[in-house]
């Protein structure tokens, strides 16, 4: 049952707004019906057994025991009522076969005449009403009904479409109205969420979701003072190191040849310092500074490619057609670059990277290589920030390789698959959503 109910809180008012309205609606026309439309079929039924009676007082009066016709009424009556008496072999020779039996009238004529009646109503230029009456079973007396038609019904028609559709109307715009201020909250949380920060959402609504928009608008904007605190402290302490470090290089080219050993390490622990500070401020502006634009996937894969390749990596590219994306081409050099360094680090061979499509909705690149792998237990350790594989996958860097490409993938709505290879090494796989 809860499968067939909508899980949108907008769902759920307007299905309680249609079944509300259906309960109006079906209050309102059984009411109608009972009050003004039976009623008024009863008094329709009371006129026509009365002249029915009179019928069949004019021909007792007659004195005679014989069938009532139109030969025994008056020309005054049938001219002030219209009707007419027919045998029942002629009555549908004028008109009975095409008249349609009514339970409900039948039920009630029977009631005011005593005895077992049939009605039938059809219509032609008007309604006409054709009774046997329990009378005389062997006639059909035809009667037409003056200023009776259909659109004696339309008023009760007429309403309940109204009332229906400006109930539909005013519930849905009431929705709108209440749902439309979460939907752009919804959508600012998520752009929250990828990184990005709104203006200030404005404070429309009820008061229960304009207190929620108030709260959220402070905590984006905490969120955000926070961010950028952390990135001038990151950006100050990135600064603040490398002067320092700057003359330890400008000292250990003073060293004498003799210490050359002891100035090749300093110097290598120099530059990865650098590299460590570079990845910490990679980490924090990652996805920041540039704007999206549409780029093709395959030719920021290839550039970094053929930088590595110039460099002597042995790299086995297979690149698939892939459409445009909304891309920040020089965060996502970043990316591939950390994908295969980390495969050059650890693999130990062949790097292997390949791109495509699935389902004409996602794209995708993987860069695999032929290492050792690691433990299965231990994949999803490797997005935390400063944190490394086993020691099967080395020791070195500062653990924010794989961070830095969730953030970006995260940032563009992707995720990020990592898989040890049957054949032996470790995929790590990059989805992004094709959006038009």
């Amino acid at each position: 049952m809860k499968r067939l109910l909508p899980r949108s809180a907008f769902g759920q008012m307007a299905l309680l707004i249609c079944v509300l309205l259906l309960i109006n609606q079906s209050v309102s026309y059984f009411t109608v019906v009972k009050h003004v439309v039976e009623p008024s079929f009863r008094q329709i039924n009371t006129l026509l057994a009365k002249q029915i009676k009179l019928v069949f007082m004019n021909v007792a009066d007659d004195g005679r025991e014989q069938l009532p016709t139109d030969e025994l009424l008056s020309e005054q009556f049938q001219e002030v009522t219209g009707l007419r008496v027919y045998p029942a072999y002629l009555a549908p020779k004028f008109g009975l076969n095409k008249a349609t039996h009514y339970s409900f009238l039948s039920q009630q004529m029977t009631e005011y005449l005593g005895g077992k009646t049939e009605v039938r109503v059809a219509k032609e230029d008007r309604y006409m009403v054709w009774i046997n009456p329990p009378q005389d079973p062997y006639v059909w007396i035809k009667i037409p009904l003056e200023k009776f038609d259909d659109s004696d019904f339309s008023p009760l028609t007429f309403y309940l479409i109204v009332i229906g559709g400006l109930s539909v109307i005013g519930g849905w715009l009431f929705a709108r109205y209440v749902f439309r201020p979460l939907s752009k909250l919804q959508q600012a949380a998520n752009q929250v969420a990828l990184g990005e920060y709104p203006e200030r959402l404005a404070l429309n609504g009820t008061t229960e979701i304009v207190g929620v928009t108030r709260a959220f608008n402070s905590m984006a904007f905490g969120i955000k003072q926070l961010e950028d605190d952390r990135s001038l402290l990151m950006a100050g302490i990135s600064h603040d190191l490398r002067t320092p470090l700057t003359r330890i290089r400008l000292a250990t080219e003073m060293l004498d040849d003799k210490e050359a050993f002891f100035k090749e390490g300093i110097e290598q622990d120099i530059d990865d310092m650098n590299e460590i500070i570079d990845q910490f401020i990679t980490y924090i502006k990652l996805d920041r500074e540039e704007l999206p634009e549409k780029h093709s996937l395959n030719d920021v894969i290839q550039q970094e490619i053929k930088a590595e390749q110039a460099q002597g990596h042995n790299i086995i590219v297979n690149l698939q057609d892939v459409p445009p994306l909304m891309l920040r081409p020089i965060a996502l050099k970043r990316v591939v670059a950390n994908l295969i360094g980390n495969a050059k680090r650890y693999g130990g061979g062949e790097i292997y990277v390949t791109s495509g499509m699935r389902n004409k909705k996602v794209a995708f690149f993987e860069v695999a290589d032929n290492g050792p792998g690691i433990p299965a237990e231990k994949i999803e350790q490797l997005f935390k920030p400063f944190v490394q594989g086993d020691n099967a996958r080395g020791g070195q860097g500062s653990g924010l390789g794989l961070a830095i490409v969730q953030r970006f993938v995260n940032h563009h709505g992707g995720k990020v698959l990592i898989n040890n290879r049957v054949q032996g090494g470790l995929s790590v796989q990059v989805e992004l959503p094709i959006k038009s």
